[in-house]
């Protein structure tokens, strides 16, 4: 195969040293090999850059070792035409593993253009994802927090969650505080309902009578502290994505008509994928990246497993999460879909065939500007209006019915 890169670099990073193997000559020429050691503190990258630009380096290509790879490439950003491959599709053939062993392959490969770029998007979108990402962690630290209040109420014989469908409500927090005070009976605390929970103050009463000591007071009091400090850096972290999201508020807005997407599924659609769709191949390319498409595991002829492929996991719980919500919105093409799915294939496959229909969406919309267009409840009759009426036909005639169809007069 002939190089199609004159001048590339290949560079193995770790925690500690990056090493660097420079290509440098004509595609019918034996390459001059240079390779050098820095350490990956600032200076020492800036000067990698340095002598990659002396060299005249175009192509610099590198592995997506966890996160030791952003650094790298935000300093050499700008400056060469950057490849980050895969470290699983890379890899040397077995024998001898060095890091400059493992520098001089990623060099040829560049230089012969075989490593297959993976998706990094510009630095605003990166900078969304940051924040969505660090959002999604909080959200699941304040989850685990709960879990916790709820275990420790248990504890001390609190039913509060056997009544309050939300103990974490307006209603439940302030019952809360009240349990931590000490001073309210259980009357008390139960007049501190509100709404639709008004009717359940008997119940609320014998909830809260509870066996509540020191000892869980104290432990209550931590809980419920650390509950608002993470509200409080939910609400900072939340205004951080709604000035981030500022460029991208008109595509943002838009992916909220899809059912089942709101604002948060939206931010995390654009966070993850950006607004240039021209980075895929394809809606099915796109999807197979997700990982909401089916696999396709086949030899001699016989399809072995259809099971999903793996992909991003912050895109494809969050595609999950909006199609379970779709799934709930009565007159939606997807909730009809969804159902179909559900009674042959099961809750899960549904799922995420409903996932992979909200992505396919999100694509075409962000790749056109086009406005969300639901199909309608009734489209899967309409398509197969024939198959649909004969099937209803049989299942009366199975009743002992003798059914006779004629066209409604318009």
């Amino acid at each position: 195969m002939e190089p199609i890169v004159e001048r590339c670099c290949g560079v193995d990073i770790g925690q500690a040293a990056v090493v660097a193997c420079l290509l440098v000559g004509a595609a019918h020429q034996r390459p001059r090999k240079q390779v050098r050691t820095f350490r990956t503190f600032t200076p020492d990258l800036v000067a990698l850059r340095d002598w990659l630009e002396a060299e005249g380096c175009t192509h610099v290509g590198m592995e997506s070792t966890g996160v030791y790879w952003k650094p790298v490439y935000a300093v050499l950003e700008g400056h060469f035409e950057l490849i980050v491959g895969n470290a699983h599709h890379i890899k040397n053939v077995p024998g001898r593993k060095t890091d400059v062993k493992d520098s001089e392959w990623l060099a040829e490969l560049v230089r012969h253009g075989l490593i297959a770029r993976s998706f990094v998007p510009p630095r605003p979108i990166r900078e969304l994802r940051d924040l969505v990402r660090y959002r999604r962690k909080l959200v699941e630290s304040r989850t685990a927090e709960r879990n916790r209040l709820l275990k420790l109420l248990e504890q001390a014989n609190i039913k509060l969650a056997s009544v309050a469908s939300n103990v974490f409500g307006v209603s439940g927090m302030d019952m809360l505080r009240a349990l931590l005070d000490g001073t309210s009976t259980p009357g008390q605390m139960a007049q501190l309902a509100r709404g639709r929970l008004r009717p359940k103050i008997a119940e609320l009463e014998r909830a809260l009578d509870g066996y509540i000591h020191a000892h869980h007071r104290r432990l209550l009091e931590i809980q419920l502290r650390r509950l608002e400090l993470i509200d409080l850096d939910l609400e900072a972290v939340d205004q951080l994505i709604e000035s981030q999201l500022a460029p991208f508020r008109e595509p943002h807005e838009r992916l909220t008509q899809i059912p089942g997407v709101d604002a948060v599924v939206a931010a995390v659609l654009i966070a993850e994928l950006g607004v240039d769709m021209r980075v895929f191949h394809s809606a099915r390319h796109l999807a197979a990246w997700a990982g909401v498409s089916p696999g396709n595991d086949e030899s001699a002829g016989k399809r072995k497993s259809g099971r999903a492929t793996r992909g991003n996991v912050f895109l494809k719980t969050t595609l999950i999460e909006a199609a379970t919500a779709a799934s709930r919105k009565n007159g939606t093409y997807f909730k009809d879909k969804f159902h179909r799915l559900r009674a042959r294939r099961g809750y899960k496959r549904a799922a995420l065939a409903i996932a992979h229909k909200i992505l396919v969406a999100a694509y075409h919309m962000l790749s056109t500007g086009a406005d969300y267009r639901d199909l309608g409840e009734s489209y899967l009759d309409r398509v197969r209006q024939h198959v649909v009426a004969n099937h209803l036909v049989r299942r009366l005639q199975r009743l002992g019915y003798d059914v006779q169809l004629a066209p409604k007069v318009a």
